[in-house]
């Protein structure tokens, strides 16, 4: 639609796509198949992390779809995240040299010479949060990154490093839909030009784990107002994942949809031929209940 942007700015030389296809969760049987898949598709950005354990083949189905689709690397719009550690786990933070190393790893196992962006995938690194990020910073100066950002991180993880005088990350991934909106955390990304790219933008799916086991993230109330999407849904036209990942797109977050069916990574990403109304907008922007339910942050001074 027009006025509806297909990419995202993250720093003067960067810009994200606004759609890309997400990794988590997608098998190292499935991964190759599945990002070439996505690249015929017409996806450019691709999401990863060395904690999805499937770098090596999600970096293999990108050097084939890309030589399908007569792609050069500067076509594809790439992320990668390093594992901080977490003490909770037993896993000790890592440090400055630790993270350089990591993101190396990374690239090999990727089949890359750079990553267009790097995030911190948790703010997890307790007492070497700010080592992390310096190492980041090392990074994109070193053209490892283009661009250089975290995950999961509110608004006192951010502090942290702008009290420590480093610059601001690029961009920070978080959980946002309708039910997860973090108005505050956002206003003070916009203010300091911290771009959001959301992901779980599809927990209000009527069916997101709704097998036996797998739903207990949803309380009953919301199980009751998904159906609201369904029938918003309808009305356009389009799909309950369509809706929401234009709702996302449309208030300016880059989404992340991941699927194996060629057709639903197609429709995913056929996001700007219809728009939410305003009073569709205005009617989800009451739906918010604060924490989302895929990711806590725990203990900002941990």
């Amino acid at each position: 639609m027009p006025g509806t942007p297909k990419t995202f700015t993250l720093n003067s030389d960067t810009e994200i796509p606004a759609v890309g296809f997400g990794t988590y969760l997608i098998s190292n049987e499935d991964a190759k198949a599945a990002i070439s898949a996505a690249l015929a598709a017409g996806y450019r950005h691709i999401d990863t992390a060395s904690g999805y354990h499937n770098e090596e083949t999600v970096g293999a189905g990108i050097k084939q779809g890309m030589e399908a689709e007569g792609m050069s690397r500067k076509d594809l719009f790439v992320t990668a995240k390093l594992w901080p550690g977490n003490p909770a786990w037993g896993d000790a933070p890592k440090t400055r040299a630790q993270t350089i190393a990591e993101c190396d790893a990374s690239l090999q196992r990727l089949g890359l010479d750079y990553v267009d962006l790097y995030l911190i995938h948790a703010p997890y690194g307790g007492d070497m949060r700010l080592e992390q990020w310096r190492a980041l910073l090392d990074l994109q100066a070193q053209g490892k990154a283009h661009s250089i950002g975290v995950s999961n991180f509110n608004e006192t993880h951010l502090e942290e490093i702008s009290a420590a005088g480093l610059p601001l990350p690029d961009a920070n991934q978080i959980e946002l839909h309708p039910w997860s909106q973090k108005p505050d955390l956002l206003a003070y990304m916009a203010r300091h030009n911290i771009a959001p790219i959301a992901y779980s933008s599809l927990v209000p799916l009527s069916t997101w784990r709704s097998t036996p086991g797998q739903d207990s993230a949803k309380t009953d109330a919301m199980k009751a107002e998904d159906t609201v999407f369904k029938a918003m849904a309808e009305k356009y036209g389009v799909s309950e994942a369509q809706l929401l990942l234009r709702w996302g797109v449309q208030n300016g977050y880059a989404v992340l949809p991941k699927s194996l069916n060629p057709n639903r990574m197609r429709q995913n990403i056929d996001l700007f031929s219809f728009q939410i109304d305003d009073a569709d907008m205005a009617l989800m922007a009451t739906m918010d209940r604060g924490d989302g339910v895929a990711w806590a942050t725990g203990d900002p001074s941990k």
